[in-house]
């Protein structure tokens, strides 16, 4: 009996560790509260609430069901600030200020990137006589996350200056849910894949990217775009099927890590695509994220508790403090880095944008190998090569397009472009 009681709890465990196991589980937690809130909003509309409601209930119900539905004749009007003018600036100030996004940028993302490889990969409270273990609920990790960027952005909304207001909080949850299920299996991933595998792949969403753009926004796309897409497919491509004979089993590329980045790449070019259409309505990329991390909050503490997995973190937090350092840290440099990305675009645009998160990525591969030991081959490193000279060569010609359509008489318009 007690070797059955040990069987039963070994599969138990293996289950319990199995990826596609805890993705169902986590789906079902969110099923929990996306469900009825679906049922409540249909009610709502039903009802014609909005005209025959009443009460103190009115305005939550209706700011998040109906909202005021006012949306912009253009997404200039409230999607984004006006990008500040150089000429109101000196030059030396200019330089400042791009340093300043730079270093905050790089400083924000590859933090970041280094203590997630170190918190998904490697064990904590390791001794001579202990082997350690593993933090394994990467939902956790999301959560962390998701809290301190509603907190900071909240703070943000209520001590400065935002447009009203306008859309449904309802519609906020389909780019939360994307979100948190993209973030977690990128998290995931690197249980199974190298970081630096994980980095190219994410170099390489622009495909998808485009792909839902035509599904869900029905947009077309430049020549040029096709061609740095098929590049960077050949560079992916020749980075995955490179190996080196002396490379760490834990580094080796597996069917699980390629599914979960998968779905990491999906449920992320769902997100950009459904955050792009909520920009209809006026409102601030801190408003964004604002709405966004409510739902997350919501959804992912909601399925913790459910599981019971809250409190099972918060003890592993407790037996390991060099983890909660970790984690806190992870959160900041999450934040930070949102925050990082309004000013950098507010201020310069998104070409200085896109470079300077390039760089991000090639500094992140090259941190990744000196300070964990991956190796990449001759022909992995032409592939990384080829995927970024793909995407430097995006950011040139979609500035040079940029230059060109505004040069177009009044009665022509370009083709629409990501």
């Amino acid at each position: 009996m007690a070797a059955g009681e040990e069987v039963s709890a070994a599969l138990q465990d293996s289950w319990g560790d199995f990826w596609l196991f805890r993705f169902f589980i986590n789906a079902a937690g969110y099923a929990s509260i996306v469900v009825p809130g679906f049922l409540l909003i249909q009610y709502f509309k039903r009802k014609n609430y909005l005209e025959t409601g009443r009460g103190i209930c009115f305005p939550v119900i209706k700011s998040c069901v109906f909202g005021s539905e006012v949306k912009s004749a253009h997404q200039e009007d409230g999607s984004l600030p006006a990008r500040a003018e150089p000429t109101e600036s000196t030059t030396a100030r200019q330089v400042f200020k791009l340093l300043f996004c730079a270093a905050g940028l790089q400083a924000s993302y590859l933090t970041w990137g280094i203590l997630q490889e170190r918190v998904m990969t490697r064990t904590y409270g390791a001794t001579d006589t202990d082997p350690g273990e593993n933090f394994k609920d990467s939902q956790f990790l999301v959560f962390m996350n998701r809290i301190l960027a509603f907190t900071v952005a909240g703070l943000y909304c209520a001590l400065t200056k935002q447009p009203r207001h306008g859309a449904p909080m309802y519609k906020y949850s389909f780019a939360s849910l994307s979100n948190i299920l993209s973030s977690w299996c990128q998290y995931e991933a690197l249980k199974y894949i190298s970081f630096p595998t994980q980095v190219l792949a994410k170099a390489s969403k622009v495909i998808p990217v485009m792909m839902m753009g035509k599904l869900v926004s029905r947009k077309s796309y430049e020549y040029w775009e096709y061609l740095t897409a098929a590049l960077i497919s050949v560079g992916v491509s020749m980075f995955l099927l490179s190996s080196a004979p002396n490379r760490h089993v834990s580094t080796v590329t597996t069917f699980s890590g390629i599914v979960l980045l998968a779905g990491y790449i999906i449920f992320d070019s769902f997100t950009s695509n459904w955050q792009d259409a909520l920009f209809t309505y006026k409102m601030s990329p801190v408003q964004m994220m604002f709405g966004v991390n409510v739902f997350s909050c919501l959804f992912t503490v909601g399925s913790l508790l459910e599981q019971g997995a809250l409190l099972e973190s918060a003890r592993f937090m407790a037996r390991h403090s060099e983890f909660t350092a970790h984690a806190v840290l992870l959160s900041v440099c999450s934040a930070c880095g949102q925050l990082f990305i309004f000013y950098t675009i507010n201020q310069f645009g998104a070409a200085v944008f896109t470079i300077i998160m390039t760089l991000r990525q090639a500094f992140a591969i090259l941190l990744s190998c000196l300070i964990y030991g991956h190796t990449v081959t001759v022909v992995g490193g032409l592939g990384v090569a080829v995927v970024f000279m793909a995407l430097f060569l995006r950011v040139y010609a979609r500035s040079r397009m940029k230059k060109r359509s505004k040069k177009l008489p009044p009665g022509e318009t370009p083709v629409q472009k990501v």
